[in-house]
């Protein structure tokens, strides 16, 4: 794979401002949520008035979401990018100066009508969060740069907790006034760091704006749907937020009843919350090593597998009371079976990071970019729902006598039974992580020129040189979008693999002679799916190479372009004659271990071609370009 490393990103203007802005915007939301309950904790509040906020404040702060998503995507299709988050930081800074005002008074109702307003900030930057970044990432960049925001956006929750729950211990009889001095001085630096993201284009800058919330957020809604592979990776981030809302509202409890916190101490609490923060961040990194840089949907099974593992693993950790109580950290690190407890809490996070950040991806990646702030406020409409569902769902669990680890458990086996649902009706997920674990566990991957050179959208036609069975499996899982792979019956009916071939799509072919009404079937469908834009990979040589050279082109792939002239990709593997899987070895041979296990294997894509103009003769020189000698 490419030397490149996401964190290089941070060292960009394209993206360093955009990053600290909304690391900063969840830093500050969260610093101010917990100072408001510190707040009360100095003024002394009874347990039916803390009970009472911590009902009162996650309402009020979600409550816009449901009002307003709609109209703030509007807003973030229509207004160029830049623009729009400079409005919303100047929003911030007004409101926090409201906020600051309530905290100098220490008036809780002027407190709460801020964190309402705050609400119907964090609404309008919402849309944008997200739809901004296939603006100024490349393609390739979209899953490493989606994993340093989730990251960011994890810890920086993390720390502003942190932080907002120690102004007061810190300031003691001061608290209030540097609580108000802290969220005012974070929303300034927020607003500057804005004016320094580089201006972006509008998405849809005609877009006439419809104010009536109710039929505005049917319509986003249904937008979202247009598409099933991104209604699903929508429905799949919803429920990360109801999975992450439901697990994280039961650790206050389960820290005091099943770890042995000490009475009215809320360290070991934070400290579960930090372990699965810091998990929920590496996992997010993790996504672009392992994707290999690529939207690789294949790493939705292996995030939402990971997360039940760990988390009936925690359930059996500690099912019972604590055997010990009053523990701080350090005390509780000490205790037996703290070790395995902390490493499932950092796994589920970690797999949570790699379930969640491969979807936000591919909705960017599948997303017009005239809707893409629409579908994000769709999406944003969902989460509040699945948030409520959450919290609602966790409610009645305890009123039910339900523990902390049994609720765990319930959790774990939904998730299951959810992850396999969504698989089950869009198998592409599936299909994706098969091939990504057939291929990453076979093969080590190196790409030229796939994210340039293969076409973000719109019908394109692949031709490649055709060196072992695995070819169509390995271009899949490096080419960012699904490709319709036209490929000899005999390969398309292998047990297994057939599978595989029959979810992504392929088109089976037969020679005129074996199957005249097979090889018709064919190629109607290759030009209805060019016709519908989708791209469409094939292997001109007709057969499977038996020494290791290039066969001469056939001219079924100018029969192809003579109905349908679209954009050409040339394509080569480079290193696949000597690994597994080609014809240098008999039948026999290919069971066996391979002579080089886990090979190295370039895949090299040159520049579109015009496919009105363009030969297999030409095809084929530009493939033997690519490939050179390395067979």
């Amino acid at each position: 794979m490419s030397s490149h490393s996401q964190f290089s990103l941070l060292t960009q203007r394209r993206f360093l401002p955009y990053f600290t802005v909304q690391a900063l915007g969840a830093f500050n939301d969260n610093v101010y949520r917990q100072a408001i309950i510190a707040l009360l904790f100095f003024l002394g509040a009874s347990d039916d008035q803390l009970s009472l906020y911590a009902t009162l404040a996650p309402a009020i702060f979600i409550l816009p979401y449901f009002l307003f998503s709609a109209i703030a995507g509007q807003f973030a299709e229509k207004l160029e990018k830049h623009r729009l988050i400079v409005i919303t930081t100047t929003m911030e800074i007004v409101i926090m100066s409201l906020a600051a005002v309530g905290f100098l008074l220490q008036n809780m109702p002027l407190l709460l009508a801020a964190l309402f307003c705050t609400g119907v900030q964090s609404t309008l930057f919402g849309p944008v969060k997200y739809s901004v970044l296939p603006s100024i990432l490349k393609p390739e960049e979209l899953t490493g740069g989606n994993g340093l925001v989730e990251m960011g956006t994890s810890i920086s929750i993390l720390c502003g907790m942190i932080a907002g729950g120690m102004i007061f211990q810190v300031a003691g009889a001061h608290g209030p006034q540097a609580a108000a001095v802290a969220i005012v001085l974070l929303a300034v630096l927020g607003n500057v760091m804005s004016r320094l993201i580089p201006r972006m284009d509008a998405g849809a800058p005609d877009l006439v704006i419809r104010w009536n919330p109710i039929p505005e957020s049917i319509a986003v809604l249904r937008m979202a749907k247009q598409q099933l592979a991104v209604r699903n990776a929508i429905l799949g981030v919803s429920w990360f937020w109801f999975f992450g809302t439901l697990l994280t509202s039961q650790l206050p409890a389960y820290a005091k009843l099943h770890l042995g916190a000490a009475e009215g101490s809320s360290t070991l609490y934070v400290f579960a919350l930090a372990l699965f923060s810091i998990g929920t961040g590496i996992g997010s990194l993790l996504c672009e090593k392992l994707s290999g840089r690529t939207v690789e949907i294949g790493l939705v099974p292996v995030g939402a597998f990971g997360m039940t593992a760990f988390l009936l693993d925690l359930y059996f950790a500690r099912p019972g009371i604590a055997p010990a109580t009053g523990l701080g950290v350090g005390e509780f690190v000490r205790q037996a079976g703290s070790v395995r407890i902390m490493i499932d809490l950092v796994g589920i996070g970690m797999f949570a990071g790699i379930f969640v950040v491969p979807l936000f991806a591919l909705i960017q990646s599948r997303t017009l970019n005239s809707q893409m702030a629409r579908v994000f406020a769709a999406l944003n409409i969902q989460n509040s729902g699945f948030i409520v569902l959450a919290a609602l769902v966790g409610l009645a669990l305890h009123a039910l006598g339900w523990s902390g680890p049994q609720i765990f458990l319930a959790l774990a086996i939904a998730n299951a039974v959810v992850a396999i649902w969504i698989f089950t009706i869009v198998p592409e997920f599936l299909m994706r992580f098969l091939s990504w674990l057939l291929v990453r566990a076979l093969y080590r991957l190196r790409l030229h020129g796939v994210e340039k050179h293969v076409p973000d959208e719109g019908p394109a036609l692949i031709v490649c040189n055709h060196a072992s069975y695995m070819d169509a499996l390995i271009l899949s899982a490096t080419i960012p979008r699904p490709v319709r792979f036209v490929m000899y019956y005999r390969i398309f009916q292998i047990p297994v693999m057939s599978w595989i071939f029959r979810t992504a799509k392929a088109i089976p072919i037969a020679g005129a002679k074996e199957d005249p009404e097979l090889m018709r079937r064919a190629f109607e469908e290759i030009d209805a799916a060019l016709a519908a834009g989708e791209i469409v990979g094939i292997f001109p040589e007709g057969a499977l190479t038996k020494d290791g050279e290039i066969a001469a082109f056939k001219s079924g792939v100018e029969k192809i372009l003579e109905r349908r002239p679209v954009p050409v990709v040339p394509m080569a593997l480079k290193g696949m004659w000597a690994s597994m899987w080609s014809r240098r070895d008999t039948r026999l041979g290919r069971m066996r271990v391979p002579r080089r296990f886990r090979a190295h294997i370039e895949v090299v894509a040159g520049e579109p071609m015009d496919g009105a103009t363009v030969d297999a003769d030409q095809l084929e020189a530009r493939v033997r370009s690519l490939r050179g000698d390395a067979a």
